[in-house]
């Protein structure tokens, strides 16, 4: 069955995605055998970033808004235990779990930025504790972006949808069935401790209350 290809992602969503790795990679890898300001204008440019998300998330088009994809922990809770069923739904924009992931991501590089820049002052150059506290950070940030990167193969696989390629053409594909944005008092898919035994599906079926095709 073909799919209509609906915008998704803005140019600056996009923009902001692909800008931020490469500084962060920048960043990172220029830590040693580069000019120091190579590492830091790169730091600079990551809060930057950021600081322009946020205000984007305001004001700018429907899926870039916090508003379409920032849900409550309880529906967050229950997104989670039915991707661990392969039961959870199609979001056309940020499902709960990504809207986590983006705001825990968007905080820890406001860190780095912060303390990276901390470290150029007088009152705290060569200061240990601040140093330590960069670095775990910087640590925390890659070990989420794995878990990141991972969660959209998966996605890409249960979904059967490119999630990678769609934040590149800003496009994804709709279907009757997807969910606009996440309806924080209704339960994602079935509980498999809670929720109706009718509801429960099997490989080759499709999500449970979606209609998705496994």
């Amino acid at each position: 069955m073909a799919y209509k290809q609906v915008p998704v992602w803005d140019r600056f969503v996009r923009f902001f995605h692909w800008g931020l790795v490469a500084c962060f990679a920048i960043a990172y890898f220029s830590t040693v055998g580069a000019p120091a300001w190579v590492h830091n204008w790169a730091g600079y440019a990551t809060v930057a970033l950021v600081a322009a998300r946020i205000a984007w998330g305001f004001t700018g088009t429907k899926h870039a808004r916090f508003f379409d994809f920032v849900a409550g922990p309880r529906h967050v809770w229950r997104y989670l235990r039915a991707m661990l069923h392969r039961r959870e739904p199609r979001y056309i924009g940020h499902n709960p779990a990504a809207a986590l992931m983006i705001l825990f991501l968007l905080a820890m590089v406001t860190g780095i930025g912060v303390t990276g820049w901390t470290l150029t002052l007088d009152a705290f150059w060569g200061n240990d504790k601040v140093e330590d506290v960069h670095v775990l950070l910087v640590d925390i940030s890659l070990a989420t972006v794995a878990i990141h990167v991972s969660a959209a193969v998966y996605e890409s696989w249960n979904h059967r949808e490119d999630l990678i390629w769609s934040m590149v053409v800003g496009t994804k594909r709709e279907t009757s069935e997807d969910q606009d944005r996440p309806a924080i008092d209704e339960p994602v898919a079935d509980d498999p401790h809670h929720g109706n035994p009718s509801l429960a599906t099997k490989r080759g079926s499709s999500v449970a209350g979606t209609g998705i095709p496994k």
